[in-house]
Protein backbone atom coordinates (compact mmCIF):
# COMPACT_ATOMS: atom_id res chain seq x y z
CA UNK A 1 0.00 0.00 0.00
CA UNK A 2 1.32 3.40 -1.11
CA UNK A 3 1.76 5.77 1.85
CA UNK A 4 -0.13 8.42 1.78
CA UNK A 5 1.19 12.18 0.93
CA UNK A 6 -2.46 14.80 1.66
CA UNK A 7 -4.67 13.82 4.29
CA UNK A 8 -7.98 12.23 3.13
CA UNK A 9 -6.32 11.12 -0.05
CA UNK A 10 -6.41 7.70 1.27
CA UNK A 11 -8.62 6.11 2.92
CA UNK A 12 -10.05 3.35 5.26
CA UNK A 13 -13.63 2.33 5.58
CA UNK A 14 -15.35 -0.22 7.92
CA UNK A 15 -18.82 -1.08 9.37
CA UNK A 16 -19.62 -1.83 12.82
CA UNK A 17 -22.19 -3.91 13.09
CA UNK A 18 -24.94 -5.50 15.94
CA UNK A 19 -25.22 -2.26 17.75
CA UNK A 20 -28.23 -1.39 19.25
CA UNK A 21 -30.87 0.57 17.46
CA UNK A 22 -30.59 4.55 18.02
CA UNK A 23 -33.57 6.50 18.90
CA UNK A 24 -33.40 7.55 15.09
CA UNK A 25 -33.24 3.64 14.28
CA UNK A 26 -29.47 3.86 13.15
CA UNK A 27 -28.27 0.28 14.02
CA UNK A 28 -24.33 0.20 12.22
CA UNK A 29 -21.68 2.58 12.09
CA UNK A 30 -19.66 2.98 9.04
CA UNK A 31 -16.15 4.24 10.18
CA UNK A 32 -14.22 5.96 7.70
CA UNK A 33 -10.18 6.68 8.40
CA UNK A 34 -7.80 9.22 7.06
CA UNK A 35 -4.76 6.44 6.71
CA UNK A 36 -2.14 9.59 7.57
CA UNK A 37 -3.60 11.60 9.94
CA UNK A 38 -6.17 8.53 11.73
CA UNK A 39 -8.59 11.11 11.88
CA UNK A 40 -11.97 9.16 11.98
CA UNK A 41 -15.61 10.25 10.97
CA UNK A 42 -18.41 7.84 12.47
CA UNK A 43 -21.29 7.66 10.71
CA UNK A 44 -24.55 6.02 11.93
CA UNK A 45 -26.13 4.39 9.41
CA UNK A 46 -28.77 1.03 9.50
CA UNK A 47 -28.51 -2.50 7.90
CA UNK A 48 -30.93 -2.10 5.72
CA UNK A 49 -29.35 1.01 3.81
CA UNK A 50 -28.76 0.04 -0.10
CA UNK A 51 -26.02 1.05 -2.32
CA UNK A 52 -27.88 4.15 -3.67
CA UNK A 53 -28.53 5.64 0.18
CA UNK A 54 -24.84 4.50 1.46
CA UNK A 55 -23.41 6.10 -1.04
CA UNK A 56 -25.39 9.59 -0.45
CA UNK A 57 -24.23 8.88 3.06
CA UNK A 58 -20.68 8.89 1.77
CA UNK A 59 -21.17 11.58 0.01
CA UNK A 60 -22.66 14.14 2.66
CA UNK A 61 -20.34 13.02 5.27
CA UNK A 62 -16.84 12.28 3.52
CA UNK A 63 -16.64 13.98 0.17
CA UNK A 64 -18.41 16.88 0.99
CA UNK A 65 -15.55 17.24 3.73
CA UNK A 66 -12.60 16.10 1.99
CA UNK A 67 -12.75 16.05 -1.73
CA UNK A 68 -12.75 12.52 -3.20
CA UNK A 69 -9.84 10.05 -2.03
CA UNK A 70 -7.58 8.50 -4.24
CA UNK A 71 -8.41 4.96 -2.60
CA UNK A 72 -10.36 3.07 0.18
CA UNK A 73 -9.61 0.06 1.84
CA UNK A 74 -11.33 -2.20 3.57
CA UNK A 75 -10.51 -5.24 5.52
CA UNK A 76 -14.33 -6.03 5.04
CA UNK A 77 -14.27 -8.98 2.56
CA UNK A 78 -17.41 -8.89 0.14
CA UNK A 79 -18.62 -12.16 1.58
CA UNK A 80 -19.43 -9.92 4.91
CA UNK A 81 -20.79 -7.08 3.24
CA UNK A 82 -22.92 -9.45 1.74
CA UNK A 83 -24.04 -10.81 4.63
CA UNK A 84 -24.51 -7.72 6.97
CA UNK A 85 -25.90 -5.21 4.15
CA UNK A 86 -27.57 -7.59 1.90
CA UNK A 87 -29.28 -4.69 -0.06
CA UNK A 88 -25.58 -2.37 -0.47
CA UNK A 89 -24.74 -4.47 -3.02
CA UNK A 90 -26.95 -6.18 -4.77
CA UNK A 91 -25.21 -8.95 -5.71
CA UNK A 92 -22.51 -6.44 -7.42
CA UNK A 93 -19.73 -7.32 -4.74
CA UNK A 94 -17.72 -10.48 -5.00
Amino acid sequence: MPIPEWKWERIAMDFVVGIPKTLEKFDSIWEGVDRLTKSTHFIPVRIDYNAQQLAKVYVKEIVRHHGVPLSIISDCDGQAIEENYPSASNGAIS
